[in-house]
């Protein structure tokens, strides 16, 4: 039979591993992001701040169930890394398989409970009567789409557990300059304001299916057939406990957005809202090689687990620590010294615009860049808490993994967000940032050290 290539996740060196993972999943990300930032910047520059403020709110409805694909993805993938780890092909085919069902009909249904409740969901995301129109007119053209995207990200974590990172970066590329091509021509050259640019988001999810789709039928090792679709009870519990990791995580954040949408209207108003906008694009902007490290450690560190090569498990945390945390001292040092550069895109100085607009604007680029500084105050020592908890759900520890990574959203920030802006005003949802950041990392940072002394030296079975 031949070699399959997930095999040399257990024998090339991990720093060459996690260089060939990690490259490609972070371009993947930070073209991603620059999709997300460049729409953005082409909303507020094109349409204006408010239009930044209504993508804002409707943020939270469609990620969360971006996020079912995502979970279903990253924790069904994790026990798939495992189970080619340890030769066992066949329950990976019915891992992926179950992968698919799962993610179709959950992101389904609330697809379609989403459109149902679209008026309600607007208003108790944080849209006052200053941007609920355009909310809602991005927010029900975006939604027909948001299954293909729950598909795509569960279907891009997979590729890279079959050791395929670059074909996942593509999937992430593709649909990601579409996007930005769709959105000058249907915003800048047709002038459809809001309804160009969520059409260009739901083209591009579009193209990001049809790659992915393409790619399972074409290129993957993971043939399915169609009894592989039928849901298999132990399985699908396995794929649960740990999908519920990223779902946890993925819907705090959720419910942290519309916290903070909900704090900054009643502290501040709608501009405070679209200063967060930027602030949030600009998290994942600049924190693309970060994650891209994490996102490259999560199948090198589950499949050597699984191959119980725990030397190598070691060596992959190290290394992912040490090159993870080289590029957050990069990042930390960029923001702090150029954050007004950053915040300056988003805003336009043309003299067309009307002068609430150029109000507006001027508003934005006083309050945004020391809010970006606040929150990026804590990023040197992120990376512990994000190669903590990945490494409990790389290695199919549910519960760990799943409280190590509801810690600065869930069990800090949150908490953080509803008091600080009692006494401080909207300067106390800035300054919850790194507050949280430090104390998540310092939980993270105990668990992970006890973790890795537990890890035998030599690659045996632990009795």
């Amino acid at each position: 039979m031949a070699k399959h290539n997930s095999e040399k996740l257990g024998t090339e060196s991990i720093s060459s591993l996690l260089i060939q993972q990690a490259v490609p999943a972070s371009i993947g990300i930070l073209v991603m992001s620059l999709n997300m930032i460049v729409d953005t910047i082409f909303v507020g520059r094109w349409i204006g701040p408010m239009a930044i403020s209504a993508i804002t709110v409707v943020v939270p409805v469609t990620f969360f169930i971006a996020a079912i694909g995502l979970a279903v993805g990253i924790g069904g993938s994790s026990v798939l890394s495992r189970a080619l780890g340890a030769g066992n092909h066949p329950k990976a085919l019915k891992v992926f398989g179950n992968q698919v069902t799962i993610t179709f009909a959950t992101s389904g249904i609330l697809a379609i409970l989403g459109l149902i409740f679209q008026d309600y969901l607007i208003g108790f995301f944080g849209a006052d009567e200053s941007f609920k129109e355009m909310a809602l007119t991005y927010y029900n053209i975006v939604m027909y789409g948001i299954v293909m995207l729950a598909m795509c990200m569960m279907g891009n974590n997979v590729i890279r557990a079959e050791g395929k990172p670059k074909f996942a970066m593509w999937a992430m590329m593709l649909p990601a300059l579409a996007n930005i091509v769709m959105d000058y021509v249907l915003i800048k050259v047709f002038g459809f304001g809001m309804q160009g640019a969520a059409w260009a988001t739901f083209i591009s999810y579009g193209i990001c299916f049809g790659f992915i789709f393409w790619f399972f039928v074409a290129k993957s090792e993971l043939r399915l057939s169609v009894k592989s679709f039928f849901l298999d009870r132990k399985i699908v519990r396995e794929i649960n406990a740990l999908s519920s990791v990223t779902l946890a995580r993925q819907g705090t954040i959720a419910v942290l957005v519309i916290l903070l949408n909900n704090v900054l209207i009643r502290q501040g108003d709608a501009l405070d809202v679209a200063t967060y906008g930027i602030i949030s694009r600009m998290l994942m902007f600049m924190l693309f090689p970060v994650i891209g490290v994490n996102q490259g450690f999560l199948p090198i560190a589950g499949y050597n687990y699984g191959a119980k090569k725990y030397c190598r498990v070691k060596e992959s945390i190290k290394t992912s620590i040490m090159y993870s945390g080289a590029l957050a001292l990069l990042i930390f040092g960029v923001i702090m010294i150029f954050p007004t550069s950053f915040v300056s895109l988003f805003v336009s100085n043309s003299e067309n615009s009307s002068a609430q607009i150029i109000a507006d604007n001027a508003t934005i680029l006083e309050r945004a860049p020391n809010a970006l500084r606040w929150v990026f105050a804590a990023t040197p020592v992120i990376i512990i808490q994000l190669i903590g908890a990945s490494y409990f759900q790389a290695i199919g520890k549910a519960i760990p993994a799943l409280l190590l990574s509801l810690t600065k959203q869930g069990f800090f920030l949150i908490p953080l967000v509803l008091l600080l802006p009692t006494c401080l005003g909207v300067f106390g949802v800035w300054i919850a940032f790194p507050i949280a950041d430090v104390l998540a990392t310092t939980v993270t940072g105990y668990y992970l050290y006890r973790a890795f002394k537990k890890l035998p030296d030599t690659d045996e079975v632990v009795i």
